[in-house]
């Protein structure tokens, strides 16, 4: 499945580029250039900043995935696809994709007890897996149960839409990119290839579309980078010393399920 697998990994790819940081410079002219250059120059024109990219991709994506339940050329385009894997791997089924999805976060917390270093500390990187799981979780929650999109394999069930493994384990390889990929690239790939993986066999397990695992994949990416980046300022916010009132709790739940409980003594 040629084109399958390239349109997979293809997403992977696009989401793991728009993680990077873009670089520019800007020139600034002296107070007595500057009035005769902008009476002389062209206006500015407005460039697209990484931000701006970093959010516009990923909310195109689900936008993408979100037309394709009614009767369109993503319909259509998500039906050839399923039928086209259906045909190509009539056998498959694996309960694998279960525990990938969780394999990018896993390694992030091992790398760090190892003694590797990361962008952010154990506790704030803890903190914002915590945050970015509960911000995922809603997202894809919300998502299912307003676009009611039935899965390809139970056509009673309306809960395909976005993909809740890939959105999980896309969140997961952000953060692992987030935490060590700037200074180690191979981590990102290796954490956004896992993430792929996951994606592609929702697919073949026949229990999503590609339009659910495109839009699992851009909820995912946006709930991590949205916290990663917002975390500093929240702690900012917070009053002075509060972070010596907290405990933080790992959780355990069935499914192989994993999280964090935040008591704070008042």
């Amino acid at each position: 499945m040629p084109s399958f697998l390239k349109s997979i990994v293809g997403i992977g790819l696009l989401l793991s580029a728009i993680t990077a940081h873009a670089q520019g410079v800007i020139a600034v002219l002296p107070v007595a250039d500057s009035v005769l250059a902008s009476q002389t120059s062209s206006p500015p024109r407005l460039r697209p900043t990484a931000t701006t990219w970093r959010v516009a991709v990923p909310v195109a994506l689900i936008g993408l995935g979100y037309i394709g339940r009614n009767e369109n050329f993503v319909d259509e385009a998500k039906e050839a696809i399923q039928y086209e894997t259906r045909e190509a791997f009539p056998q498959f089924h694996s309960h694998l994709d279960a525990y990938t999805r969780h394999a990018p976060i896993v390694a992030a917390f091992a790398l760090q007890a190892a003694g590797l270093r990361g962008e952010r500390g154990v506790v704030p990187f803890t903190l914002i897996y915590g945050l970015s799981h509960v911000v995922n979780s809603t997202l894809t929650s919300g998502l299912k149960y307003l676009v009611q999109e039935r899965r390809p394999d139970v056509a009673a069930d309306f809960s395909s839409f976005p993909s809740a493994h890939t959105s999980e384990a896309f969140m997961a390889a952000t953060l692992l990119h987030e935490q060590f990929g700037h200074a180690h690239p191979w981590l990102s790939v290796a954490g956004y290839s896992v993430a792929v993986a996951t994606g592609t066999m929702r697919v073949l397990n026949d229990r999503h579309w590609a339009s659910d695992v495109v839009a699992g994949a851009a909820v995912g990416f946006l709930s991590a980078e949205t916290v990663w980046r917002l975390y500093p300022v929240l702690v900012r916010r917070l009053p002075r010393h509060f972070g010596q009132k907290m405990l933080l709790i790992p959780t355990y739940a069935s499914g192989g399920t994993v999280g964090a409980a935040l008591a704070v003594h008042l």
